[in-house]
């Protein structure tokens, strides 16, 4: 996609009017056209009007940057204004490491959401779940703070205290918890073994990703030996992140075909992506473990082995985001950048999962969740505002959720079951079974 560049300016008929050699380039008629300009020449008489008459002198620059976030952000969910601060910490975050707590979040109409907490860092650590609603930052209530500048609250130098008021669900009191924020590194891939089963946890895809999955695989095939089952990749809470890296860890398993397609708004836009032969798990069983906190990237590769049949997809439904986001500079990131969303992506077989998610083969609960929690305790795409709407029929068949034996206490049931699925799958010599 050609890189776009918009400089922002202090006059307001120079804001108008290079909006308008923009929106004369591409209107299809001039009566689009005239009607595009008479709605930026409201911008700016309006501009003008705030600059002579508001009470104290504003801030051009900051008056354009919100302008901008708010005419992207009502897009849809995912599609923001960075400004250039915000564009500058943001690249850390698939190639270094930055000062917090380890809270993936989401905001909508004022509510700031836990979407999940990354693995071993003080959120985690806290007891943090995804889901807890943010009710306040050190004691700032957070109404009307974009997403940006809540994730500015949360960060800071490591060692450096933050207290969050937050609520789990509807109608409890609030929790208060002490956090000490700490130095987050790009989530790494972890693993074990699980008896004879390799166990992987993807926490996150950014741009190491890949070459750990390669390395998790190595060391144990080196652990386990020929004795080795099969493979169960965590995939659960994983929020996503760079599309490359689920390209490249769902080819990991294929041995051809196509990985995942992304169609923009114009046909020449439309990119298929296909897997190489070779497969280094070596035709291994695999289990995916999914929930409502996976989304994006880990719905790509999820998508991918469930129509390849080459994985048992166990879980809940994923989160349903089935939308590719760009981040397009504006003067080479002098002037911050947007993060639009440009594409829809299709599993191979050619389904959106957009705010549908992915169906597990086999639904199991992790313990305490029930078909009937309210939606707004257990939130998904379909329930962000502005979110594209799904292509696919949404399917209103109740899912056969296997749940934790009554009275029985499991620490991670979602993962026992898949290790007791792998184990009688091999025993039935490749046959599919199912432990119900």
């Amino acid at each position: 996609m050609r890189s776009m560049a918009l400089t922002a300016v202090g006059a307001a008929a120079g804001f108008a009017g290079a909006f308008f050699v923009l929106s004369m380039a591409q209107s299809a008629t001039d009566t689009d056209a005239q009607s595009t300009y008479r709605a930026l020449d409201r911008f700016g008489a309006a501009f003008a009007t705030v600059r002579s008459e508001y009470v104290e002198m504003p801030d051009d620059r900051k008056m354009i940057e919100s302008a901008l976030n708010g005419m992207i952000s009502d897009l849809d969910p995912h599609s923001s204004y960075f400004d250039p601060k915000t564009f500058s910490d943001m690249q850390v975050k698939t190639s270094g490491s930055y000062g917090g707590i380890g809270l993936v979040i989401s905001a909508d109409q004022g509510i700031v959401k836990v979407v999940s907490p990354i693995d071993d860092t003080p959120a985690s650590h806290a007891g943090i779940k995804a889901g807890d609603t943010i009710l306040a930052i050190d004691g700032r209530g957070l109404q009307g703070l974009s997403l940006d500048k809540v994730q500015d609250l949360l960060r800071g130098r490591s060692g450096t205290k933050v207290h969050l008021t937050l609520m789990r669900a509807a109608g409890q009191k609030s929790l208060e918890v002490d956090l000490m924020r700490a130095a987050i590194r790009v989530e790494a891939v972890k693993f074990h073994r699980e008896g004879d089963v390799g166990y992987i946890r993807i926490p996150a895809f950014n741009e190491e990703t890949n070459d750990g999955v390669e390395a998790a695989i190595k060391s144990l095939k080196k652990q386990i030996g020929p004795q080795l089952k099969g493979y169960i990749i965590d995939l659960r809470e994983d929020g996503g992140g760079v599309l490359d890296q689920a390209i490249a860890v769902s080819d990991d398993f294929l041995e051809s075909g196509e990985i995942v397609s992304t169609r923009g708004r114009k046909p020449e836009d439309t990119q298929r992506y296909d897997a190489k032969p070779g497969d280094i798990a070596d035709g291994k069983p695999l289990v995916v473990l999914i929930d409502g906190g996976t989304a994006s990237a880990s719905e790509i590769v999820a998508g991918a082995l469930q129509d390849h049949k080459r994985a048992t997809i166990v879980g809940m439904t994923s989160f349903g985001k089935g939308s590719v986001q760009t981040i397009i500079p504006l003067s080479g990131g002098e002037d911050g950048a947007l993060h639009l969303t440009t594409a829809r992506y299709y599993t191979p077989s050619g389904r959106s999962i957009q705010a549908t998610g992915i169906v597990p083969d086999i639904a199991v609960a992790q313990g305490d969740e029930t078909a009937d929690v309210p939606r707004v305790e257990q939130p998904s795409e379909a329930d962000l505002p502005h979110h594209l709407v799904a292509e696919q029929q949404v399917s209103t068949t109740k899912l056969n959720i296997t749940r934790p034996p009554s009275g029985k206490t499991i620490g991670d049931f979602q993962l026992a079951y898949a290790v007791q699925w792998m184990n009688r799958k091999t025993l039935s010599q490749g046959g599919r079974v199912s432990a119900r």
